[in-house]
């Protein structure tokens, strides 16, 4: 698992959808020019320009490296060559699943390290009325990661049952939209607005919350750009929310890879 692990990271090294999404970085040079255009909230729309960015860069990672990685290893037929080795199926999911998510984990580190010092400019040049809590800030780029290689692990499990390009990539972009909105949802249906829905459908919306990932969980960007403190308790169940989905969408993942007949 581990020779995948690095095979991995070298192939999306080399990858030219990589150097795509690399040459989109360098919008981060024009964030202290536009942010100066808000005269009040400098320091706070650097702050959103930022972490959008990085989000949005780690999106394409997710999307056209995870929803790609096990179907092009299929089509030019690379996986013929790993299953002459002494290496289980789910072995070499998992390894090239790490392999995807510590890239994604290196990227929002680096991305978040140019964010910092962004925002750490704009904050000595403008000082905001409330200073930028650091260490939200830092949770709201890692947790931004860990969404992010959640969804990488949903881009490998269409991928374990697909035989075609477009379910990994276009079913892991239905992921993303359907799990950013789940719990809009779940409060709507839940307020007192969404009670003259009828029971049935308030059940089953309640239901497909508790079963479709919860993106909204992992977003902190509004505590960043607005110094608002994060809630300990909030984050420990975050982290077990991640942890736990994530070792269940990579076992029907390895179940579903291994049980393929590859032709």
């Amino acid at each position: 698992m581990i020779s995948v692990f690095f095979v991995t990271v070298r192939g999306v090294f080399r990858d030219r959808v990589f150097h795509g999404i690399l040459m989109t970085s360098l919008v981060f040079l024009a964030i202290p020019a536009v942010s100066t255009l808000s005269m009040r909230q400098v320091t706070e729309l650097a702050t959103t320009l930022s972490l959008s960015l990085i989000s949005f860069i780690l999106l394409l990672l997710a999307v056209f490296l995870g929803g790609t990685s096990i179907w092009r290893d299929i089509e030019r037929r690379y996986i013929f060559s790993v299953a002459g080795l002494p290496l289980s199926r789910s072995s070499y999911v998992l390894g090239k699943f790490a392999g995807i998510s510590g890239f994604v984990l290196l990227v929002a580190l680096v991305l978040g390290s140019i964010s910092f010092a962004i925002v750490w400019y704009a904050q000595g040049v403008y000082p905001p009325s409330r200073p930028v809590l650091w260490h939200v800030f830092f949770l709201a780029v890692v947790f931004d990661a860990m969404k992010y290689i959640l969804l990488v692990a949903l881009s490998f499990l269409f991928s374990s049952v697909s035989t075609s390009f477009f379910l990994p990539v276009f079913g892991t972009i239905s992921a993303f939209l359907v799990g950013s909105a789940t719990q809009q949802v779940f409060d709507y249906i839940h307020s007192p607005t969404g009670q003259a829905l009828s029971a049935v459908l308030r059940q089953i919306a309640s239901a497909l919350y508790y079963v479709l990932p919860n993106f909204a969980a992992f977003d902190l960007k509004v505590n960043a750009i607005y110094a608002i403190p994060v809630s300990g308790h909030g984050v420990l169940l975050t982290l077990g929310y991640f942890f736990v989905y994530t070792a269940a969408i990579l076992f029907l993942a390895t179940h579903s890879f291994a049980r393929r007949e590859l032709q």
